[in-house]
Formats: structure tokens, sequence, C-alpha cells
């Protein structure tokens, strides 16, 4: 087994591959990989007694208690749809997924791959699979073609269940990717695109329900999710059955979600954020859930008045938009709207301060990572305002929270002792919300797990309140900490400075090569529409704003925002990208205006 994994990890490994083997050698044998992971995934005790047997079982008695009532409802703006799918359909086209995949040689613990945007039928193929206890590979159809193929292959997808648009892209990889054995439409209705072996509607109607087996359980692998693979190849996270169970009861009982409320989705579906705060908590708690093919600002207010919503997830990126678009709310009924759920990205004070004083819906921000399935803390929601805003405004960033039921929390330092409160350190997770493994990456497991915790590569701090309750603070990615004279610091706190600039619609520090501090400061500003500045003008609005160690030395304008897809700003790739231009200042000694 070790043999084979260290082989699949050179053979499908296409970038940083050399790097990875060249390590091979100093890792732990693959029981202590395991007995690290072990200790990280059930230090928080023994979590709670779920009370299905897998999914399909929730699905049946979800349908069996409320089967008129809605539970998928699907919109798309533009084509003018929207489609409700009542919680007993939901179970009967689920089945017949099931047993059209059943029909197709997948088993559980098969890897079934998926590359659509946000549609019902995706959401539908995802549920159908886990029914069947197959692991779903969400692609983003956002990424390159030999992306896409590294995860076909590195994941072993024996199917791709797969959008019109990018039915000749995936067929063109089935040569190369030799355990896919089918590609299936996911769009239904005619003029389809060759490409496909089967559509997807034409084989439920013609499949029986998949046969009753045990073999599901909560231990099944259900979800097998990429990160973004900025540093090197995309690492496989791996989730079972029981990760979705536990993360959608910690999320509902923090937000005390009920079967009576709406919730909505505008983040892509392909990220756990959007599939597991939107469709399976709803789910989880017996409640509608509204899918939104794509964000816009123009329609969300009207969507979450007409619908009745009660919370979206949001990430910081399209907070900002709706302060763009600036909409007057008052002509929309929002009585049941209780706020935003907002993490996945970094979220500055300066905008959960605008955002809150112009809409009035309060900011439960939290934190998480697909390692820890989704969310592993949230502000308390019952916190009075006084104090909602002071935790989110008050020092210097806003809080990420409490700790969820079913996971602890942690800032530790490199020996694995807990921080004190205000010590920067790694923030480090463990319980029944964190991950199975990184799929085919010991390297990455050894890295990650240790000491009986998952350690997440992001720095924070924690702070506690009046009742000894610790409240957790993200300062950024340690891998973008800047390192200048041998004092460490997060450029989130430049970014805040350099957004706060009325001119400036998007603005970001990075590091770069300095010989005489080790790295020094830059600024990546993008201006608002129409408008203009100089170099000067920026550097001195952040000199009585920031001291001299952060303040920016190298200003560079640009037009284009480097976000993925789920709206994180790509700081790393984005430093790549500046340093030819930035390499022309690796010798000048920067010094402080007197």
């Amino acid at each position: 087994m070790w043999a084979h994994v260290r082989a699949a990890i050179l053979l499908t490994t296409r970038r940083g591959g050399a790097k990875i083997a060249a390590r091979m050698s100093d890792l732990p044998s693959e029981s202590e990989i395991r007995a690290r992971i072990a200790a990280a995934r059930t230090q928080a005790g023994p979590g709670f007694d779920i009370p299905y047997r897998n999914v399909a079982d929730l699905i049946d008695r979800r349908a069996a208690a409320t089967p008129r009532k809605p539970f998928l409802i699907y919109v798309d703006d533009d084509a003018g749809v929207r489609r409700e799918t009542p919680y007993v359909a939901f179970r009967d086209v689920t089945a017949r997924i099931a047993g059209a995949l059943y029909s197709l040689g997948v088993r559980p613990g098969d890897r079934v791959a998926t590359v659509g945007v946000n549609h019902d039928s995706t959401i539908l193929f995802y549920f159908g699979a886990w029914r069947l206890g197959a692991c779903v590979v969400p692609i983003n159809v956002e990424e390159m073609t030999d992306r896409k193929q590294f995860l076909l292959e590195n994941s072993g997808a024996v199917i791709a269940a797969v959008q019109d648009e990018y039915l000749a892209e995936i067929a063109g990889l089935r040569s190369r990717c030799p355990a896919l054995r089918t590609v299936i439409r996911l769009s239904d209705g005619p003029n389809a695109p060759p490409g496909a072996d089967v559509e997807l509607a034409k084989a439920c109607s013609a499949a029986r329900e998949a046969p009753e087996t045990d073999e599901a359980t909560l231990d099944t692998d259900a979800f097998l999710v990429y990160t973004s693979g900025t540093t090197g190849p995309p690492k496989g996270v791996l989730l079972a059955q029981r990760n979705l169970f536990v993360d959608a009861n910690g999320i509902a009982e923090w937000h005390r979600f009920t079967d009576g409320d709406v919730l909505m989705c505008v983040l892509p579906i392909h990220h756990v954020n959007g599939t597991v705060v939107t469709h399976f908590t709803p789910l989880y708690a017996g409640a509608t859930t509204v899918l939104n093919r794509r964000f816009k600002a123009s329609t969300f207010w009207k969507r979450v008045a007409e619908e009745g919503v009660a919370c979206v997830s949001v990430v910081p990126t399209l907070l900002e938009f709706l302060l763009s678009a600036n909409e007057d709310i008052s002509k929309h009924d929002l009585r049941r709207f209780r706020g935003f759920i907002c993490g996945a990205g970094p979220l500055l004070v300066d905008t959960a301060r605008r955002f809150e004083e112009r809409f009035g819906f309060p900011i439960q921000h939290g934190y998480g990572l697909s390692e820890t399935t989704c969310y592993s803390c949230f502000l308390p929601v019952d916190l009075p305002k006084g104090e909602h805003t002071a935790w989110l405004t008050a020092h210097g960033f806003p809080s990420i929270g409490c700790a969820i039921p079913h996971n602890e929390m942690a800032i530790l330092d490199e020996a694995g002792n807990e921080a004190a409160p205000g010590v920067r350190g790694e923030i480090a997770v463990r319980g029944w919300t964190v991950c199975v493994e990184y799929y085919r990456r010991p390297d990455a497991n050894t890295a990650a797990f240790k000491r009986g915790w998952f350690w997440s590569g992001d720095e924070g701090f924690w702070k506690p309140d009046a009742q000894g309750r610790k409240y957790f603070f993200i300062t950024g990615r340690i891998k973008e900490v800047i390192a200048r004279g041998g004092v460490k610091f997060a450029p989130l706190e430049i970014d805040e400075v350099l957004i706060s600039h009325p001119k400036v619609k998007f603005g970001m520090a990075v590091g770069f090569e300095n010989r005489f501090y080790g790295e020094e400061v830059a600024a990546y500003v993008v201006l608002k529409d129409g408008l203009s500045m100089s170099d000067e003008e920026i550097l001195e609005y952040c000199r009585p704003r920031l001291d001299f160690k952060r303040q920016p030395k190298v200003v560079v304008f640009g037009t284009e925002i480097p976000y993925t897809s789920t709206g994180k700003p790509k700081r790393l790739e984005l430093a790549r990208r500046l340093a030819p231009e930035l390499a022309k200042h690796r010798e000048t000694q920067f010094r402080e205006r007197r």
C-alpha cells in the first residue's frame, strides 16, 4: 500500500513532483501518519450521536416528514428560470440518479467527478451519488484543462458528469485518464453536443433505484475537494459522510436554523461553503435552500425578500459588491432576513463597519477550511449590538468568533504550546469536523497533522471575553507574512489602510526581495473607475497610518483584481506576477522620512 501511494504521487503530481519525491524518504510510516490523523479527529471527544445511518437515510426521512415542502429552489435570472424541487421529488430524483450510477457500475467508495456550474442538476447529482455511497469530486469549470486532467487522474474518477459547455474538453481528456470510464451529460434538452456517453435524464428514466445496501455508512468517503494549489500541486481533501453531518449539525445549532428557515446560496457549489452551508445544512435542518445560478448585486435583495430568506452565506468580496451597488433596500420586505454568514476570505474591519452601518444586518463572521469540512467557528449570534460591533472592529482584525460544537481550536507556537492571549501563532483545529486525510499526499498529511491537531497554515491570535470564552482572530496565511528586517507582520494590516483611501477600489500588500531588509513592502492598487492618482499620493496617505516598516515603499497600479472563484485574494500569485517589476528595487535602501 505505502509503495503504491509513493508511486502514485510520483506519477500524478505534474508540478512539484521532484520536491515531493525528495522528501519521501523522510516521511513517517503509514501507520504513524494514520495515528496522527486519528488523534486530530477524535481529541475533541466522541462527537454527538448522529441519528442517521447515511445520507440516503436523511433524505428519506425528510421526504417522509414533509413531502410537499420545497427543499431546493433553483433560480436563474438571466434565463428567467425558477424551479422548485419538493422533498419527495428530491428523494425520488436522487434515488433515480443513484440507480443510474449503479447501472453504470458505480459502487460505494467510487469517485465520480462533476464539471458543472451552480445548477440544480449538479446538486441533484451530488446527493444522488451520496445516496449510493459514491464520493463526489467537484471540479471548478474555470480550471485550466491541464488542471482538470490532474484532478481526474489524481482522484481516480470513474465517472465525469459534465454540463454541455465542457463536454468536448472532458471527452478530449479520456485517453489520458485511464480510470475514467463514462462521461455523463448533466444538461437536459435537445441539441446535445458530442462527447457524452450517456445523458443523465435518459439514464434516470431507464434505471431502477439502486438496491438497498449497508455499504454506505457515515464513514464512507463523500467529498474529495481540491485546494487551490497556488504554491504547488493541488491537494485533495477527503471528507466522509460523517464530516458533512457533524459540521451541518454544528452550523445549524449555532445559527439556530430550523425547518421553518430558508437559506440562500450565491457561492460556487464546487466549494465546501456553497455545498455544506447552504445545501447540506438546510437538508439536515429540514429547511429550504435557494440556489442562484450566479450572484447578482442588482437582484440580490429582491431575491432575499421574495423567497423569505433568513440567511445567506457570502465571502467579503460580495459584501463589497453590495456596498458598491448601494441599493435602497427599504422597498423590500426583509422581515424574515436575519443576516449574513461570512468567511472564506479576509474580511476587512472597514468593510464590516461600512456594511453593517449601511444595511443594518449583522455579519456573523466565521472561519474554516475544506480540511475542517467548512466552518469551525463563528461570532455568537446572540451578542448585544455594541459587543458584536466591538468584536468586529475594535481589535485591528474582525474576530472570527468562538469554536462551534464538535471541534476545538487553539493558537499554537512552533513547539505546539498554546499561545497567550494576543500572541500570534498558528491556528489549529481538532475534532470530528477534521478531514479524513489529504488524498495520496502523505507529505501533506505529515506537515499538517502534528501533536494531536490539524495545523491550518493560518496565523492568528485569541482574546477572552468577560465570560472567559476564547474569541479567535485570523491575521493571514503564514506563507503570506512579510518578514522585513527580522520583524514579521501580516499584510492584511496594510490592505486595510490601502482600501480606506476614497479613490482605491482594491488594494493589496505583497512582500518583495530586498538586499537590505530581506523583504520590503509593495502596494498593488486598482483605482475606482475614472479616477487617477500618483505613487506619491498613495505613499503619503500610508505614512501617518502605518509605522515605517509596514509602509509600502513601491506602488504598482493595475486593473485586474486577483480573486479565486470563491472570492479569496490570490496574494502569492500576485506577488509572483509582480516579481519582475519589483526586482528593479532589490538593491534600493528605503529610508524613513524625518
